[in-house]
């Protein structure tokens, strides 16, 4: 897994420490309305592309930049779906301890790139369209939460209201 080089200067500081990141979320559907999801070399589970924000990089490049190294695949980001703080501590093999703020992006295939998914990195063993009512298994609870949100938002688009959902007292509205 490449640890981004802003993460490794600030462990040399702060150790194990919790350290509070920025982090994004790529829900990718293609024209027939699959979804992208990458099995994670680390958990072997499945997965929404998922990534940390760079320092002054936008949340929606970052989704990008994500996609198309880890999956091959070029995508437009069209819908900001959710802002959400993690309620937990994630702790790594190494001892790190991380808590995100996740960016939940709806993201569709530039239809002027790629749409054939490759493993382009060591953060996944296999990458692949699915059916969203047929997904593979095991799968991340992240995940499973994360395309719930995605369905909700777009039942609110489908009858409205297309703005983003957000959470409030840990409730998403």
């Amino acid at each position: 897994m490449a640890t981004p080089e802003f993460v490794l200067k600030l462990r040399e500081k702060i150790g194990h420490d919790l350290l509070w990141m920025m982090g994004i979320t790529a829900y990718v559907r293609d024209a027939e309305g699959r979804v992208l999801l990458g099995q994670r070399s680390d958990t072997g589970k499945w997965a929404l592309v998922c990534g940390i924000v760079e320092p002054g990089e936008e949340p929606a490049d970052t989704a990008v930049r994500e996609i198309k190294e880890e999956t091959g695949i070029d995508a437009v980001v069209t819908d900001m779906v959710a802002v959400k703080s993690s309620d937990r501590v994630l702790t790594y093999i190494n001892g790190d301890r991380t808590m995100y703020m996740d960016h939940l992006f709806l993201c569709e295939v530039d239809p002027q790139g790629n749409a054939e998914p490759f493993v382009g990195d060591d953060e996944s063993l296999k990458v692949g369209w699915f059916d969203p009512d047929d997904l593979p298994e095991p799968i991340t609870p992240s995940t499973v939460e994360r395309i719930g949100y995605v369905r909700k938002y777009l039942r609110n688009k489908a009858e409205g209201d297309s703005h983003a959902l957000f959470a409030c007292n840990g409730e998403l509205h």
